[in-house]
């Protein structure tokens, strides 16, 4: 694959309600990517932004952000997906040859909506709407699932969100920092048994963008460009039924076609920072499983050794993950922003040591329908 490098990064502090609004949220993005860049926006031939009309409100959402991302003077492509999906279409148009520099904006502002609404309309009209499905009953399924299947504990479930919610303290863009302890987690409300508040994610509102350019481009712009090595996606079935809601196959098929291209064999051993989507606690357990990490059932016991602390030999979300600022279709993007700030070893004080390696993950639909994985390198 052609090399193509990420030359500008940029996010809002992620917070409960922005009065900003969404135009202006992603004109931030694309100001501050653009200077961290050394850029203007006439050095851009190609945006991709990413929103949904469900949450944004509105039919052709994207025509919101379009002047404020210049996506009117370029080509332009809306992704209605995670944010990961909108820096793999940007990607793509860069290694087809035809653009030199692309944008890749998404915001969100879904303080402005009601996620279980929202989230019902994402399953099946027929059968599964009716129930009264959404994200958070959906994933306690799941969690009850995994639990079951593999004797995952909800007290190594709740470490997560402890280590995670603690490492946000050092990120000035996280939602909620918080020093908290697995007692917390385990007497905080139930939301969907085997769910409790303090294991979901919160209602964000913020922007992300990334800049992203071919080789030579990227060598002419950037002092230290940080290098796409490996990418990766896959989708599972759309029903929930059809689906063993406690293996993770699609991240499995995902993961080891972005490892392949990027010449990974030793996961744990090459990677030296991941940044997963944990929308929920367990999430961060199953994905790193999946990633092959570790063998199934056994993330619980690297969270209990603390190897996925920032003193260990595989941080995990340093930068707080989702579980500490959630802006639908943002948090993917985010992953990657924050995975490029580690290896420009720009990340302050959540800084992980001589990483060199780093992974982003961001999943699509209910369950972790869809994965998404890039590995990024010096």
């Amino acid at each position: 694959m052609e090399k193509v490098g990420i030359i500008g990064v940029a996010q809002t502090k992620y917070q409960r309600y922005n009065p900003a609004s969404h135009a202006e949220l992603a004109y931030e993005v694309t100001c501050k990517a653009l200077e961290d860049a050394g850029l203007t926006i006439d050095d851009i031939d190609n945006t991709i932004t990413v929103c949904n009309d469900f949450w944004d409100g509105r039919t052709i959402s994207s025509m919101t952000i379009t002047e404020a991302t210049g996506s009117h003077k370029s080509p332009t492509t809306n992704v209605e997906g995670d944010g990961t999906y909108g820096a793999l279409m940007g990607l793509m148009r860069l290694l087809s040859g035809l653009h030199e520099i692309t944008l890749v904006v998404a915001q969100s502002k879904i303080s402005e909506g009601i996620p279980s609404i929202i989230t019902n309309a994402m399953f099946d009209p027929v059968y599964e709407r009716m129930l009264g499905l959404d994200a958070i009953n959906s994933a306690a399924l799941q969690m009850r699932s995994y639990m079951s299947k593999y004797g995952v504990t909800k007290e190594q479930c709740a470490k997560v969100s402890v280590k995670n919610r603690k490492n946000a303290r050092a990120n000035p863009y996280a939602h909620l920092p918080m020093d908290i302890t697995v007692e917390d987690v385990l007497k905080s409300k139930v939301l969907a048994d085997p769910i409790k508040l303090l294991d979901t994610s919160p209602i964000s509102d913020g922007a992300c963008a990334i800049i992203m350019a071919r080789e030579r481009t990227a060598k002419k712009k950037h002092k230290k460009p940080i290098w796409i090595k490996g990418v990766g996606h896959c989708a599972d079935a759309y029903h929930l039924g059809d689906r063993d809601l406690a293996e993770v196959d699609a991240l499995t098929s995902a993961a080891k076609r972005a490892y392949n291209m990027a010449g990974v064999h030793t996961p744990l051993k090459q990677i030296h920072v991941a940044e997963v989507y944990d929308a929920f606690s367990y999430m961060e357990l199953m994905w790193m499983e999946g990633l092959g990490f570790c063998d199934r059932g056994k993330a619980g016991a690297m969270v209990d050794s603390g190897l996925t602390e920032m003193g260990g030999s595989l941080p995990v979300n340093p930068s707080g993950g989702v579980l500490s600022a959630h802006a639908v279709q943002v948090a993917g993007l985010a992953r990657i922003a924050e995975a490029v700030l580690q290896l420009r070893g720009e990340a302050g004080d959540r800084q992980v040591d001589e990483a060199s390696t780093a992974l982003a993950h961001g999943i699509e639909g209910a369950c972790g329908q869809g994965h998404c994985v890039f590995i990024l390198g010096k």
